[in-house]
């Protein structure tokens, strides 16, 4: 969570009791959360965490019904990520935990702010089924372990689980033993909800950055997930150091009215946007792991450029690879105050740009930074369509005010790289796992996080028949949104890029499937594409506007292998 973000929390009373006679184990924890900020809770119920979820909604959170535990995981992860608020994801002990621990495991690797409330089964129960080490499966995946130790501690081990999850950005599993439930509460003050604490860099850093940025002739600010609170500091610091500016493919959108906009950095990249980056004498890194996905393995990275790094956590410097100089602070913070010596130190920009932003280069990137401007043989024909004919299409028609949500997959670089989107809260991709399967439950999400805009999922049909059973939860939430399904009738990453004969190939392809037909069967609106007519229709249908779900399946041509998954395999 960013401090921003954080301080769009309610103010609760900081010395208002919770627990008391009158309130159980279950109720103070539940108003505890409430209290702090939670607004949103994701689950399926179960007899363990059946009280807990309606004590959190008799206090004031909503609560999403999933029909799976590791769907319910990742939507509140979505909506974490593009609320600025702590979700709840609620489980039943034991099996109702580990059918979540993907997307839990998705949602620790992202260091999404998140709370994980699970029964557990009480101190007697030794001989439970449903009996679990589940401090030790939490720690196994990078969640922090934390649990209601007795009645007396419920409101200040529930205030220690947040706390954890805000200030230190990690998603916290809280174990209750079910036999505490139903006790009475001890009476305590609910704390204040906490507030993030920006770091500031040192002055010796300051001002290492500062002489680097005004020896760079091509310097380029490049903004990762932990940099995507800090957008307008970031553009005030390029435009006054003459820098292009990029993000990792999590910030995706965050410079998006910025003309000196390369677009994504890696694998999403346009051809001319990796070229620029790889000219680059100096890159600044801020909240960006500057891992394989983002430089293509260090290739984007020149021999000779300067590389900076800016972060929050010591660990994540020089993580992935060597930097000239790692930068212990906050995004926000160090780019306004490298800003401002900048300009105490400096003449004013001038007028017709310098460095980089000059407007032979703001035309350059007009022309090239996008996916959409390369040229490429239509291979649209034969009962199927060109995955970019149909992603440019579809681009153009969707609204503007949009959130664009990825599974993952071969198809993924043309939802991710094709479809626009307004800012950084117009883009979530839960990917750090690498898992597929998770877009839908991203997208449902997402659209309770930004109801005022149209939720676009791009999926393949792997990942999408992975999770359709939360179809049915989009349907019955009622939820405005576009699902775009490449279908190519395989898991087309295993197809393109393992070299194997036909006879080994038959486990990864599949007979077609009608998900349109399927769609109608929850409830959806569902339409097929295999060609240029049938796109045109579904056109016509996306300007008349969409206020449900609406399915397309679209079979599409072979590719012969993504160019962004061919880069990403070489890690592999």
């Amino acid at each position: 969570m960013t401090p921003a973000a954080a301080s769009r929390h309610p103010s609760p009373s900081t010395h208002d009791d919770v627990g008391s006679s009158a309130l159980t184990v279950s109720e103070a924890v539940g108003s505890t959360l409430v209290r702090l900020g939670v607004r949103a809770v994701f689950g399926v119920v179960g007899s363990g965490n059946f009280t807990m979820v309606n004590a959190l909604r008799a206090h004031g959170a909503t609560f999403t019904a999933a029909r799976h535990e590791g769907g319910a995981a990742t939507m509140a992860d979505a909506y974490g990520r593009l609320s600025g608020t702590v979700p709840v994801v609620s489980t039943h002990q034991g099996c109702g935990l580990t059918n979540a621990v993907t997307g839990i495991a998705e949602a620790a690797k992202s260091r999404t702010p998140m709370i994980v409330l699970t029964a557990d089964t009480g101190a007697a129960a030794v001989l439970s089924n449903f009996r679990i080490d589940q401090d030790a499966l939490a720690s196994s995946i990078g969640a922090v372990a934390e649990r209601i130790h007795s009645p007396a501690t419920a409101v200040a081990d529930t205030a220690r689980a947040f706390r954890t999850a805000v200030l230190e950005r990690r998603t916290v599993v809280l174990s209750v033993p079910i036999d505490l439930l139903a006790q009475p509460a001890g009476a305590a003050p609910v704390p204040a909800a906490p507030q993030p604490q920006r770091v500031r860099p040192t002055a010796h850093a300051v001002e290492a950055v500062v002489q680097a940025l005004q020896a760079a002739e091509r310097p380029v600010i490049i903004a990762g997930r932990g940099a995507r609170h800090a957008g307008e500091e970031l553009l005030a610091l390029a435009q006054e150091s003459g820098a292009l500016t990029a993000t990792s493919a999590a910030a995706h959108g965050l410079f998006g009215q910025d003309p000196f906009h390369l677009g994504i950095s890696g694998g999403f990249s346009s051809d001319f946007t990796a070229a620029t980056i790889a000219e680059a004498d100096l890159i600044l890194a801020f909240g960006c792991a500057l891992n394989m996905w983002t430089m293509r393995h260090g290739s984007l990275i020149s021999d000779g450029a300067t590389v900076i790094q800016v972060d929050v956590e010591q660990t994540a410097l020089g993580a992935h690879r060597p930097v000239t100089l790692g930068v212990l602070g906050d995004a926000a913070e160090t780019a306004q105050v490298v800003r401002q010596q900048l300009s105490r130190q400096a003449s004013p920009p001038p007028e017709g740009g310098f460095k980089q932003r000059t407007p032979r280069m703001r035309e350059a990137v007009a022309a090239g930074a996008r996916k959409s401007t390369e040229a490429y043989e239509d291979l649209t024909g034969d009962g199927v369509v060109d995955p970019r004919t149909l992603s440019i299409a579809l681009d153009r028609a969707l609204p503007a005010e949009r959130v664009v949500t990825i599974d993952s997959g071969n198809f993924m670089g043309y939802p991710a790289a094709y479809l626009q989107v307004p800012d950084e809260r117009g883009f979530c991709m839960t990917q750090a796992f690498q898992s597929i399967g998770l877009g839908l439950y991203t997208a449902i999400g997402a659209a309770k996080a930004v109801p005022e805009r149209l939720t676009v999922l791009g999926t393949g049909d792997g990942g999408f028949l992975m999770s359709i059973a939360e179809l049915e939860t989009a349907v019955r939430e009622e939820l405005p949104m576009v699902v775009i399904v490449y279908n190519d009738a395989a898991y087309g990453a295993e197809v393109h890029h393992f070299e194997a004969t036909a006879q080994e190939m038959e486990i990864v392809r599949f007979p077609e499937t009608d998900i349109a037909a399927i769609a109608r069967g929850f409830g959806a609106e569902g339409m097929t594409v295999r060609g240029t007519e049938d796109l045109d229709a579904v056109v016509e249908r996306l300007h008349r506007g969409v206020d449900s779900v609406l399915v397309i399946d679209a079979k599409i041509a072979s590719d012969g292998g993504s160019w962004w998954l061919a880069e990403a395999f070489k890690g592999h």
